[in-house]
């Protein structure tokens, strides 16, 4: 982690801010325990910080605010896109109920900036853009029911997805504080990501206004960046999970312990590197969705995710799952949140997508190139 906030140091100042909140009082730092009022006074600090952090695919070393000038020479050899991904790992690692509260408001943000909306004002936001509900929207007023919004009692403002009568994908944007709005928590009977308050909300003729062009919320190639940033809060919170092990092998050395750390290791090793080579390729080709590197990306942190949490467990024990309220509520929640990939249908889009990728490359092939053992050789996944 050092050497992360050498180059980094958004990601430092955060951290020393939320852990001094944290330990305040001598917590135990193995054994700490996150309260509803510590997420609250966490998430408020995060907030304070969403001007400084850079939207994904803003290039290198761009950090927002004074006291970062002097280490922009530093910076400009690292990637925005990964600072970002840095402090929502961080955040994730803490807590993946602040996590999912705090992402869903930059990409609110992000979403925001990348469709030119100037108007936007102060406070938490969210993005709800789960379908099945039917929402209308006519004269500025919107009606209907929003299902899944994580933080419904706690957010200023939303960002709603709704199909219009064409079928095409329209974004409002809705005050929170204001009348017709029913917040309903009582279909969340999660035990993972319990606290993150998920509620169906229901409108009457609440004020709203519409963002973007019709489609431009899916559209835009920000939508798989943000994508990837989820991925990021898997990331954190496996990373951490791992780190368990790690301190119990460096307490108690026994070689089932280092087999078990050498297979999540080597895992995690590769994952950070994607992690590293992907917010890269999105920095260099911001205009680019890389819509099939985020899906891979986001389907090999779901299996390593598992990975970790099933082999940490085998090394461990039950004891973490039953004694330690930081690591049972970590374990709990990311499998939970993990589940916000979509398995199969992600996997056939992979393949799909892989396919395409493969015709492109095969038809840029000579004509005396096409031969059958030609285009075996030429694939995608050479190296």
């Amino acid at each position: 982690m050092l050497a992360l906030e050498a180059k980094n140091p958004l990601l430092s100042d955060i951290k020393s801010a939320i852990e001094n909140i944290i330990f305040t009082g001598n917590q135990d730092s193995s054994r700490w325990l996150i309260t509803d009022k510590l997420r609250h006074e966490i998430l408020k600090i995060l907030v304070s910080y969403s001007d400084k952090i850079p939207h994904p695919a803003s290039g290198t070393g761009s950090i927002k605010g004074d006291k970062y000038k002097a280490d922009k020479a530093h910076l400009n050899t690292f990637s925005n896109t990964l600072i970002r991904w840095q402090i929502l790992a961080y955040v994730a690692s803490v807590d993946l109920t602040i996590a999912k509260w705090f992402e869903s408001h930059l990409d609110a943000l992000s979403i925001l900036y990348e469709l030119s909306y100037e108007q936007a004002t102060q406070g938490l936001w969210a993005v709800w853009a789960a379908e099945g509900h039917p929402l209308s929207y006519q004269q500025d007023k919107v009606s209907g029911t929003k299902a899944w919004c994580s933080g419904a009692n706690i957010v200023d403002h939303g960002l709603m997805t709704y199909r219009d009568k064409d079928g095409q994908a329209q974004l409002l944007m809705v005050d929170m504080h204001q009348n017709g709005i029913k917040i309903d928590n009582s279909a969340w009977q999660a035990v993972g990501m319990q606290a993150t308050d998920t509620a169906t909300i229901h409108l009457d003729q609440v004020v709203a206004s519409n963002v973007g062009a019709a489609n431009a919320y899916l559209e835009r190639v920000g939508f798989w960046h943000g994508a990837a940033g989820v991925a990021a809060c898997w990331y954190g919170a496996a990373t951490c999970l791992a780190s368990y092990l790690i301190s119990a092998y460096q307490q108690k050395p026994n070689d089932y312990k280092a087999m078990y750390l050498g297979q999540i290791g080597t895992a995690l090793a590769v994952t950070q590197q994607y992690f590293h080579h992907l917010a890269e390729l999105i920095d260099n080709e911001p205009t680019q969705s890389h819509e099939l590197a985020i899906r891979q990306l986001r389907s090999n942190v779901e299996q390593l995710a598992r990975e970790v949490i099933e082999v940490v467990g085998q090394a461990l024990g039950a004891a973490p799952f039953c004694n330690n309220p930081h690591f049972a509520r970590l374990s709990a929640d990311l499998t939970v949140f993990i589940r916000q990939s979509h398995g199969a249908f992600d996997l056939q889009k992979i393949g799909e997508l892989s396919s395409m990728l493969a015709s492109e490359s095969a038809s840029t092939l000579t004509n005396d190139d096409t031969s059958d053992f030609i285009n075996r050789q030429e694939n995608i996944w050479q190296l």
